[in-house]
């Protein structure tokens, strides 16, 4: 048996976890916050045998995307200026980070 930590973008958090449902995967959602932009992520905990695990990590690749996302760089410094010069700048964000981990025991009460 395996467990699958997805960190998953709120915005797909939802299509995600909809998507897994309707294959027949049970999904614990916790609410968490990404360090970079201090965005908002869900992180996904799903229980799987081996056979599934290729079919759980599919769907969380087909349904989180990465984007753009404009910030401000107000807090990159102008060198040449001598001062702080606020401009936007494109990140890419989304996506998922996934982990699996081996399972010694599982119970269900």
């Amino acid at each position: 048996m395996k467990l699958v930590f997805a960190i998953v973008h709120d915005e797909d958090g939802p299509k995600v976890m909809d998507e897994l449902n309707k294959n027949g995967f049970s999904v614990t959602k916790l609410c968490s916050t990404g360090g970079f932009l201090r965005a908002g992520n869900t992180t996904l905990l799903v229980g799987v045998t081996e056979e599934k695990l290729d079919d759980v990590i599919k769907i969380i690749k087909q349904k989180s995307r990465s984007r753009k996302q404009p910030i401000s760089s107000a807090m990159v410094p102008n060198t040449m200026a001598g001062m702080f010069m606020p401009y936007p700048v494109e990140v890419v964000v989304g996506g998922a980070t996934i982990f699996v981990l081996n399972v010694e025991k599982f119970e269900k009460v």
